[in-house]
């Protein structure tokens, strides 16, 4: 499975997409202003809960090592280099323990949205939102288009198996150069299916200047109403967090 969006029937799932980007609007909004790792970890375990709710760990399952990996580079470089380069410090592994929850927070609450929101939901979301429309088609496309080029270079990597190139043997500059032999014909499908969409989009009507409609119209009810009111209110407490311990001037 090459997409993050994970088909189950939660909560989450039916929030309206304009509750949806709110709220994770606000969430980033509470781990930016957070500076401490007390601060920062329940918006990081708030986000994992979410995730069980929603059904949305197995997405977050499958990218857990480019996670620990951002933490434990984050948490290692500010340890090392806060004070003077290979030096450890206290006040480093604080701030970098910071830096790494909140890198986590963010990318764990993008793969959460993505997880439970259909590109056509976001889609109609950033419309009822007044999002220009060409931003709006650019990030859904590139939504669309990312586990598009990913399982076209799974395709060429399994064609190429089956003409007996082994990616598993020989030296790393081995390797690297058997993965280079990837990269022409995954670019030049890329190019092909470019100027494919493009052709499909003039046909279509693209950039004809008249008003565009949206397939799903869901309704914002109450449901929607309370989680931002949720979302909204744990943006507010962060604020009111960081204002108080802001060093007056």
């Amino acid at each position: 499975m090459l997409s993050l969006y994970v088909e189950r029937r939660s909560m989450v799932h039916g929030l309206h997409p304009v509750a949806k980007l709110l709220g994770l609007l606000c969430v980033f909004v509470a781990a930016f202003l957070a500076d401490k790792p007390a601060m920062l970890l329940p918006l990081f375990l708030g986000t994992l809960a979410v995730g069980a709710t929603a059904g949305a760990l197995p997405a977050l399952w499958r990218l857990r090592l480019l996670i620990v990996v951002i933490i434990v580079v984050t948490v290692s470089t500010w340890s090392f280099f806060w004070v003077e380069p290979l030096r450890f410090s206290s006040a480093g592994l604080a701030y970098g323990m910071s830096m790494g929850l909140r890198l986590a927070t963010f990318f764990g609450c993008g793969i959460v949205f993505l997880a439970t929101t259909k590109v056509e939901e976001l889609a109609a979301g950033l419309t009822a939102l007044r999002v220009p429309y060409y931003f709006g088609f650019t990030l859904t496309l590139a939504v669309r288009l990312v586990p598009v080029f990913f399982s076209a270079a799974l395709a060429v990597h399994e064609a190429q198996r089956c003409r007996g190139r082994d990616f598993s043997r020989g030296s790393p500059g081995t390797r690297i150069r058997h993965y280079a032999a990837l990269v022409v014909p995954v670019f030049l499908g890329a190019l092909r299916r470019a100027d494919r969409m493009a052709m499909s989009l003039e046909v279509r009507g693209f950039n004809s200047g008249r008003s565009r409609t949206a397939y799903p119209r869901p309704p914002f009810g109450l449901r929607d109403a309370l989680a931002l009111a949720m979302a909204a209110g744990v943006a507010v407490v962060y604020v009111l967090l960081w204002s108080a311990g802001r060093p007056s001037t």
